[in-house]
């Protein structure tokens, strides 16, 4: 497979806040990178940063070979972007279906496409962003992340706080996006498990800084090595 996305030596933070120091990954075309590690290690800042909503102190992105970190976030939209951060962000006073088409783009997704994977969204096309769930919600910020119609998918922990029959949905939706349509994406989840099962590469954070670089499966089926690396005791 050919390398889609390609980070060098990055640093970047808030301000003059440093928040990620040295950090390198790469990942190929149609390929799904789990991005884990404990909370406040960096992990929601290197996604923010990939999107262009940081400040960014040093080091290289690429997509496709073009250089990304020049652009600013509608132009890194532009490039093949698709973000959903963890606030999701979701127009609230517009419609749902206002909300997939002020942001689609030619391509192979559209809010149809949406509505299909999703049926509670075509149940609700209608309704405002204020009127939907927390899990509807979330649905929409992945919708219109993909009527973008992006060459990477960028998914800030986008089952935290919902309820388990919510995560298994997203979690189907997710599987499909990214092995069945050979979407490329970087997942951040607090779950480690239910998304190394579906990612090829795992990268793990510690105080802004890679710690951890291999596969995911290698990783899944290192239990100890995994706590280990997020910090949890058995």
């Amino acid at each position: 497979m050919a390398e889609l996305l390609r980070v060098e030596n990055l640093s970047a933070g808030y301000g003059e806040a440093v928040v990620l120091q040295g950090v390198s990954l790469a990942l190929d075309e149609g390929a799904t990178l789990a991005l884990l590690g404990r909370n406040g290690t960096g992990k929601t800042t290197l996604i923010n940063t990939l999107a262009g909503a940081t400040r960014q102190h040093g080091g290289t992105i690429s997509l496709a070979g073009a250089a990304l970190h020049k652009l600013a976030p509608h132009q890194r939209a532009a490039a093949g972007i698709g973000w959903v951060p963890q606030e999701r962000n979701i127009f609230k006073s517009l419609t749902v279906h206002e909300n997939l088409t002020a942001v689609a783009r030619p391509g192979k997704w559209n809010p149809d496409g949406v509505y299909a994977m999703f049926p509670r969204l075509a149940e609700r096309k209608t309704n405002l962003g204020t009127q939907l769930s927390g899990g509807e919600q979330q649905m929409l910020a992945v919708g219109r992340a993909l009527v973008v119609n992006p060459r990477l998918l960028l998914l800030d922990e986008p089952l935290e706080g919902l309820a388990p029959i919510i995560v298994e949905e997203l979690l189907r939706a997710i599987r499909r996006i990214t092995r069945e349509e050979g979407l490329s994406a970087i997942i951040v989840e607090q779950h480690p498990q239910a998304i190394l099962a579906i990612s090829d590469s795992a990268v793990v954070l510690d105080r802004g800084t890679v710690v951890h670089s291999g596969t995911a499966q290698a990783l899944r089926e290192a239990p100890q090595l995994l706590d280990q690396l997020l910090g949890v005791a058995r």
